[in-house]
């Protein structure tokens, strides 16, 4: 009885970097020293009944600015994760 010895090749798998996400919305509340809540408003329309629909989230965004204030317009971007619920980071105010 011969044993065969197989083979195995090592298969590198090489994740691709992909474009991070850039959404847009208002400042909510300032939560920390280096943390704001923003809320991002998106809209999509119904497949069957064609309306538009609204849908809020809010995201938790590592912010290092202190002339932040509640009410401005913001551009975040998903980045590295803070904690288990910051992943976001302020990239400028409009």
């Amino acid at each position: 009885m011969e044993k065969t010895k197989l083979k195995t090749k090592k298969v590198e798998k090489v994740k691709k970097k992909g474009v991070s996400k850039k959404l847009q919305g208002f400042v909510t509340k300032l939560s920390s020293t280096n943390t704001i809540k923003v809320k991002v408003e998106s809209k999509y329309m119904h497949s069957k009944y064609k309306k538009t629909i609204r849908v809020h989230k809010e995201y938790l965004i590592h912010c290092t600015d202190e002339k932040i204030i509640v009410g401005d317009q913001v551009i975040i971007e998903e980045g590295k994760p803070i904690s288990k619920t910051k992943c976001f980071y302020l990239v400028k105010k409009i």
